[in-house]
């Protein structure tokens, strides 16, 4: 099987208090993309393989994807093997989801390899709180640490994504959080209706504060995204990758050639909002 493990973008991400467990509480929107890492699966008689293209990644038990493998086969029993080749297209610690979404497409090609009466968002929620996202797809509302999921219809939108070639880990974001840019509940529905309108969403990102002190470049790529013209502009998840939001497809592609030509070193690319993956 081949598949496509989308990318994401949070349509806002609120941080709005503390967990039982330590953990963050969000409210947030998440929206996958046409464009991600490629993966290819195929059953094997017994054992997990996995080889690793485009990023020095591990192809050991420590990725997520082999988790995501051993996960599903324990839980179904073992009733086979399974060797995954991944192909890197996104960028690491870039705030789009990509090892999450590696690993829920993982569980979605072993549920029909070897399909068996399990919770597959059980185990996905096991293995990271954005898991669950990407076997469900398209648009979601997210609460709790952003595994809590509630559907919303998929508005198309097109976007202009920048990633900086800097890595933010989500436990160094968090960590510089100060309480006092927690932020309230964001307004789905007019986020929604802004998509709709082409006006610019009213949603925020609780994390950008503290991730514009540890990396200042990321804070002027924010601004180098708006002075280009595109609307909306916004850090993803816990950064460094920014999006923009642009009127239609040509305008989200000339954009982006227009960064790129800017800044040659960055990984730029033109996407739009897709439905869900079951």
């Amino acid at each position: 099987m081949e598949l496509l493990a989308p990318a994401k973008v949070n349509l806002g991400l609120s941080v709005v208090g503390r967990l039982e467990n330590g953990y963050h509480e969000l409210h947030t929107l998440f929206a996958a993309l046409d464009l991600g890492d490629r993966l290819i699966v195929e059953a094997r008689p017994a054992g997990i393989g996995l080889e690793v293209s485009g990023a020095e990644l591990s192809s050991g038990p420590d990725n997520l994807v082999y988790k995501a493998a051993q996960a599903y086969l324990e839980a179904a029993g073992w009733p086979g093997g399974v060797w995954v080749r991944l192909e890197k297209r996104l960028p690491l610690a870039a705030g789009l989801g990509g090892g999450s979404s590696d690993a829920a497409a993982v569980l979605r090609a072993l549920s029909s390899l070897y399909p068996a009466p399990l919770d597959l968002p059980a185990i996905a929620r096991k293995l990271g709180a954005d898991v669950p996202f990407f076997l469900l797809g398209g648009m979601a509302e997210g609460r709790g640490a952003g595994e809590r999921l509630r559907p919303v219809e998929v508005v198309e939108a097109h976007l202009v994504l920048v990633n900086p070639g800097i890595a933010v880990s989500a436990a160094a974001a968090y960590g510089a959080l100060r309480p006092e840019e927690w932020g309230g509940e964001l307004d789905v529905r007019g986020i929604l209706e802004a998509l709709r309108s082409g006006h610019d969403p009213p949603y925020w990102n609780s994390l950008e504060a503290p991730v514009f002190r540890l990396e200042p470049a990321v804070a002027e790529l924010k601004l180098h995204l708006k002075s280009a013209g595109l609307r909306g502009v916004l850090m993803s998840g816990s950064g460094s990758s920014v999006f923009g939001l642009a009127p239609d497809a040509d305008a989200a592609l000339f954009l982006a050639r227009q960064l790129q030509a800017r800044f040659p070193c960055f990984w730029v690319r033109a996407a739009r909002t897709v439905g869900s993956q079951l």
